[in-house]
């Protein structure tokens, strides 16, 4: 018997005056695995997550998170029903430390004026540090702890800006591009951290990434978007082989564009 699905989206969908970006979208993602949304520029990806955490109202539909309708919540309060997320540019603090960065997302379980100065030093032996210390530890980021952000390689702050995430305690992350920008030993280090977070964890990922040879390696299944709409879903290995996959991302004319979109 397949998991139960965490996420749910139920025939979503968001215009922005005449411009359908989202349309009619159902997907669902199952807990602890690993889902990929993927699609060209421009099919909605990132609109998608924008929708999901509630930086934008849908239109229509539902987006339930087990089985509870959050569609109306707020975005402020979304991390606090188990959702946390990245960006493709990176918002870390440049001018904190490592650390001081990853006590930032600390936040929404440690509220309050005692709960905001933690990461600025003035009480420098708490649990809250020796948790970011550990999870810092945990990445492979130990050596970088007291280092100031903006003085580090990109690919150590992409890895810091998802420890970051991970501080929430969330029960699904989105990752919006992580491996952008990253060599290919950088990348491979980031999948394995990935693979190794979720089954520590018991974390379910909803993954936005071009890389196809990432996707492949880290995702369970794909969804497949493109101009708003769902094309195709499955295995990533099933999915590289669909006609209209083929069709969105290499123009291969199929013929199938015009059937599959017909409700």
């Amino acid at each position: 018997m397949s998991a139960a699905p965490i996420l749910v989206l139920d025939n979503v969908s968001k215009h922005f005056g005449g411009l359908r970006v989202v349309e009619d979208l159902s997907f669902s993602v199952r807990r602890n695995s690993c889902t990929g949304l993927i699609g060209p520029n421009g099919a909605g990806k990132t609109t998608v997550f924008n929708l999901i955490t509630g930086v934008y109202p849908i239109d229509s539909g539902r987006i339930l998170l087990d089985d509870a309708d959050i569609s109306r919540v707020p975005s402020r309060r979304r991390i606090h029903h188990g959702i946390a997320r990245n960006f493709q540019n990176i918002r870390l603090m440049p001018h904190l430390s490592a650390i001081e960065n990853v006590m930032v997302g600390q936040h929404c379980r440690n509220g309050g004026l005692f709960g905001n100065l933690q990461p600025v030093a003035l009480f420098p032996h708490n649990r809250w540090r020796e948790e970011a210390r550990a999870a810092l530890a945990e990445a492979g980021l130990e050596d970088y702890e007291r280092g100031v952000v903006r003085s580090l390689p990109y690919g150590v702050q992409k890895r810091i800006e998802l420890v970051r995430a991970l501080m929430a305690k969330p029960r699904l992350l989105l990752l919006d591009e992580p491996a952008a920008g990253l060599n290919s030993a950088e990348t491979g280090a980031l999948r394995e951290l990935l693979a190794k977070i979720c089954q520590q964890h018991g974390l379910t990922l909803l993954v936005i990434e071009h890389d196809m040879h990432f996707v492949g390696a880290l995702c369970d299944e794909v969804v497949v978007l493109n101009f708003g709409r769902k094309i195709a879903e499955g295995r990533p290995d099933a999915v590289r082989e669909d006609a209209l996959v083929k069709e969105a991302y290499f123009g291969l004319d199929t013929g199938l564009a015009e059937t599959r979109y017909v409700n």
